[in-house]
């Protein structure tokens, strides 16, 4: 298994779990953002009272309901609520598409609530002039599952997603575990794909070619070349001083030795024969040095 085969499924693991940790890292921030943000609306809501000492309280969360829960007591009209609430939303773009109720304290009965979806551009909000008495009040903040303006792709680029980024938190911790998971089980995978198929020592790298010296082959992706045993015998000298020039003298001598059977022109018809042999990888050629002998030259 060569490099690029490790290199590709590595470097994807790696962008997944880069993407999973920004995903959650995202989250976080958002929450964070839409927290401070409610508590912004409690503040508002506190001076558009008349009210600017009394502390908001710390936001109450449960699948998606906000509570914003108050120190004093305070009374409003449903205009200005929802003046001061919608004007914050989208100061802050923390929705699109919420629910806002009023409840009392003590017998936790709904006196208020309006819808808005802005998607639709519908306008629900109810009885704007009915004036709220002074009493202890908590707001509860909804955010609509469909097309909520927190999720981490829309305030990324303008994507709608179908839940709001606190749930995405939730599932960011899930996705994190998955990438490990699958880092682990990728790494397994190599791993035992190298232990069940260990290299052959009988392949020698040639560029883009594999030699089997011990078949006389040359190996191009699924082609098989046939080499004679003194084809083979040469590319393997040379290739063991590569990029180096062998001499002639060295070459007659370590292929065909005292066999007698060459004549002057046998080694350049051999080095000939190799280089059609070679073309289907041009980084690799045999190279005449002219007087002195051939070099292997294999381009990295």
């Amino acid at each position: 298994m060569d490099r690029r085969q490790i290199q590709i499924p590595f470097l994807s693991i790696v962008c997944l779990l880069l993407a999973g940790f920004h995903g959650v890292a995202q989250s976080a921030v958002d929450q964070k953002h839409l927290e401070t943000s409610l508590r912004m609306i409690g503040h508002q809501v506190l001076l558009s009272s008349g009210d600017s000492t009394s502390r908001v309280l710390p936001i109450v969360e449960s699948d998606g309901r906000y509570r914003i829960e108050f120190e004093s007591e305070f009374d409003f009209t449903p205009e200005a609520l929802v003046a001061t609430i919608n004007r914050v939303v989208d100061d802050t773009r923390i929705a699109d598409r919420y629910i806002v109720e009023v409840e009392e304290c003590q017998t936790g009965q709904v006196v208020y609530g309006y819808e808005m979806d802005y998607l639709e551009e519908s306008d629900i909000v109810p009885c704007q002039q009915r004036v709220q008495p002074r009493s202890c009040y908590n707001i509860l903040f909804t955010l609509k599952e469909k097309g909520g303006a927190t999720t981490l792709w829309h305030r990324a680029g303008g994507i709608f997603s179908s839940r709001p980024a606190v749930k995405l938190g939730q599932l960011g911790y899930l996705l994190v575990f998955l990438l490990f998971a699958l880092t682990f089980a990728g790494f397994f995978f190599l791993w035992k794909r190298k232990n069940r198929s260990p290299a052959n020592p009988n392949l020698v790298a040639l560029g883009d070619y594999r030699l089997d010296r011990r078949n006389a082959k040359l190996l191009i992706e699924e082609e098989r070349i046939e080499l004679t045993g003194k084809e083979a015998d040469l590319l393997l000298l040379l290739h063991g001083a590569v990029n180096t020039t062998v001499e002639r003298e060295v070459l007659l001598r370590a292929v065909w030795g005292d066999e007698g059977d060459y004549v002057g022109r046998t080694l350049d018809v051999f080095v000939s024969k190799l280089r059609k042999k070679l073309l289907a990888d041009p980084k690799v050629k045999i190279v005449n040095i002219r007087g002195v002998g051939y070099k292997l030259v294999v381009e990295e």
